[in-house]
């Protein structure tokens, strides 16, 4: 049967290489770091790496391997089951209360990754007499869970809190019995922070619950690494955090919602991605322990990742690049032309810079760019060779 799909398909495949979306996959044979070698898709050899959500350099660090070691020594491989039938031990219940604390807020939940979180929270908590109210830039996870839901969707245009005022009305004129707005705590192609401290004002007003998607800001963004809710102010204000244990919080997997102790409660009940997910390998859980340990006195790696991304932004600013603003370590190159941004991120990995071109459909059509990252593992040296291997893969591109 096959046969009769194959060169459709393959068709397709050839439309995207043609239209310069095709996204290569590049392998790596180090650990995740600031620098890597990469043994295939690019030039083989060290280089440094500015597309990794290792925010604080946590991926590699010796402290949380040692804790790892130790975790499948005690803890074993993995669950082999779901949380509710022998899949739970007592290090999830810690994480959670950990996770809990540290956020503020009554309870958690683990899930699989983020991805699962929010395909979990719609469906459980709003039926079809409810309304969600949804950032237009919010994260693909965030869009497919509320699909799932049977509840009306509202979308407003990227952090205007005047359009959100808007669709807010409209689910209030339209009967909805439960209102949810979610947001991105940062929104991921473009390192912008949403304006939580309006979007709660909104939403006391209009009796609607604040659902935050905090994984570009948990364990860096805030005096104390606490995320975007801490940043604003708004801790004890938002009603659920969705975040991952895959980006800052040490690189692996895993993802969590922390929620008013009720919405938990259900969740754990009623949730399908947790439900009939495996448990979260014990020795991620372990790890994570080690990482909120290590974020307590993690001021030093902040500071370092907010030093490396004013030098870059400033820098990259000062050669007349296309930078988005912000104070972000998130710091997209803009470049327009997918296939002009494919080609700049080829030049700068032969230059010994790794960085990966984002086009459509992770971004929209015309916007396509070069999302850097930056990282506290990253030295100054790093970040200056950076910015001159963009002016050199620039130069190349309009010679």
């Amino acid at each position: 049967m096959f046969d009769s799909v194959r060169d459709d398909i393959r068709a397709t495949l050839e439309e995207i290489r043609g239209a310069g979306l095709h996204k290569p996959e590049r392998v790596i044979g180090t650990p995740q770091s600031a620098t890597v070698a990469v043994t295939s898709g690019g030039r083989p050899g060290e280089v440094l790496n500015f597309c990794a959500n290792n925010y604080l350099g946590l991926a590699d660090n010796p402290e949380i391997v040692a804790a790892a070691h130790e975790a499948l020594d005690r803890w074993g491989y993995g669950m082999a089951s779901v949380r509710f039938i022998c899949g739970t031990q007592e290090v999830h219940k810690e994480l959670e209360a950990r996770l809990s604390s540290f956020l503020g807020q009554e309870d958690t939940i683990l899930y699989s990754s983020c991805f699962d979180a929010n395909g979990g929270v719609f469906e459980t908590i709003l039926g079809a007499e409810d309304a969600v109210i949804s950032d237009a830039l919010n994260h693909a996870s965030i869009i497919d869970g509320i699909r799932l839901s049977k509840a009306r969707r509202f979308r407003y245009v990227n952090r205007d809190m005047a359009d959100l005022e808007q669709q807010l009305k409209a689910a209030v004129e339209g009967g909805a019995r439960r209102k949810l707005i979610v947001t991105d705590g940062v929104f991921s192609m473009d390192g912008y922070v949403a304006p939580l401290a309006e979007i709660c004002d909104l939403a006391e007003q209009y009796d609607a619950m604040v659902m935050v998607d905090d994984s570009h800001a948990v364990g860096f963004v805030g005096p104390g690494g606490r995320g975007t809710p801490e940043l604003h102010g708004v801790m004890d204000r938002v009603d659920i955090i969705t975040g991952t244990l895959g980006k800052a919080l040490g690189g692996a997997s895993g993802g969590y919602v922390a929620a008013r102790a009720e919405i938990v409660a259900l969740l754990r009940q009623r949730s399908r991605p947790y439900l009939f997910s495996n448990t979260l390998a014990p020795v991620i859980a372990a790890a994570s322990l080690k990482v909120l340990d290590l974020l307590e006195s993690a001021g030093d790696l902040r500071e370092r990742l907010n030093a490396n991304t004013a030098l870059f932004r400033s820098r990259m600013t000062e050669e007349g690049f296309d930078i988005l603003p912000g104070d972000h370590a998130i710091a997209p190159v803009m470049i327009g032309d997918a296939a002009v941004a494919g080609r700049m991120a080829e030049l700068l990995l032969e230059r010994g810079v790794y960085v990966i071109g984002f086009s459509y459909p992770v971004v929209p059509q015309g916007q396509a760019r070069i999302r850097v990252q930056l990282s506290a593992a990253h030295s100054t040296e790093d970040v200056n060779r950076a910015v001159d291997a963009f002016v050199e893969a620039r130069a190349a591109l309009e010679g």
